[in-house]
């Protein structure tokens, strides 16, 4: 089959543009960045090099394709002129432009827990908002939204916070669940959801491990030699003024904020739990700790 993938070679599209690949597909990797063509075309896809504003571009990417995988990709968090929000917005349109113009009928979408909230999500509104707007295109459009829960990955940025202090300070976790998941697990079940026939819409949560955030703790303490180190929860306040602190746009920062609230509250995961994977995904937090040791 013919597939596109978008998010360049990111943390969860080269691992899927990789087992497309291996499976014998034809994949489109789209990419902003020239110098990232020799690496796609060496794992065995096309490189279509253009980015996502130009609707032009991806019309003519998308055409001919069994389905597109479409995410948004990252922003700067610390770029004060960034309405996070209009991105999101303006990121969604573009890609339900160019489906509708290419004519493709089969779409997986990289969303997000907590994409069902109308509010009290922070900046996870902006991936409630391009559901909405994808599921404006017709119906014969087949659409899968990819929810995942908390990222592995995102507990890089408490690196420094436990060189200077020694422990984890978030205003979420703690005592609390947090559902973890890694980007190989989330690119296991879009690969499924590319090559599974499917009519209408739906969305599928991925989680690979729920832990406490003392848990958590204790598993990339045991892995940095620090088996002692801790999650200590501090306020909504403390944390806005942290990240304010570091240079993040306010707006961004008080979005973040809200979202682990919501998370440490249970609002952001009540759907999650609703309509939990039956089956957690293979990578452990004790797989990604040897990582974590090493970036450490």
């Amino acid at each position: 089959m013919k597939f596109i993938v978008t998010g360049s070679l990111g943390n969860i599209s080269k691992p899927l543009a990789q087992e497309l690949v291996q499976k014998g597909h034809r994949v489109t990797v789209i990419s902003s960045k020239p110098e990232k063509q020799k690496d796609i075309e060496a794992m065995g896809a096309i490189a279509a090099i253009g980015t996502l504003e130009d609707v032009d571009f991806l019309v003519s990417a998308f055409t001919g394709s069994d389905a597109v995988y479409c995410m948004v990709p990252p922003n700067d968090y610390f770029d004060l002129s960034l309405d996070l929000l209009a991105y999101y917005r303006r990121i969604g349109n573009k890609y339900t432009q160019a489906i509708h113009q290419s004519g493709v009928k089969r779409v997986v979408n990289l969303s997000t827990i907590g994409a069902h909230l109308e509010k009290g999500s922070g900046i996870l509104f902006g991936a409630h908002n391009v559901e909405k707007i994808l599921n404006e295109l017709s119906s014969d459009v087949a659409i899968t939204h990819i929810r995942p829960t908390s990222f592995y990955y995102n507990l890089y940025g408490y690196v420094d916070t436990i060189k200077n202090q020694g422990f984890i300070a978030a205003n979420y976790g703690a005592d609390k669940i947090i559902p973890w998941v890694s980007p190989i697990d989330i690119a296991a079940v879009i690969t499924e959801e590319l090559v599974t026939p499917f009519v209408g819409r739906k969305v599928r949560y991925v989680a690979s491990e729920e832990l406490t955030g003392n848990e958590t703790a204790s598993i990339l303490g045991t892995a940095i030699g620090n088996p002692d180190l801790k999650w200590r929860i501090i306020t909504n306040e403390q944390m806005l003024s942290s990240l304010e602190g570091a240079g993040m746009n306010p707006q961004i920062a008080a979005g973040l904020v809200e979202m682990y609230a919501s998370l440490y509250s249970g609002l952001l995961a009540e759907d999650y739990y609703r309509h939990k994977p039956t089956v957690m995904g293979k990578v452990k937090l004790k797989d990604f700790a040897k990582e974590f040791a090493a970036a450490f």
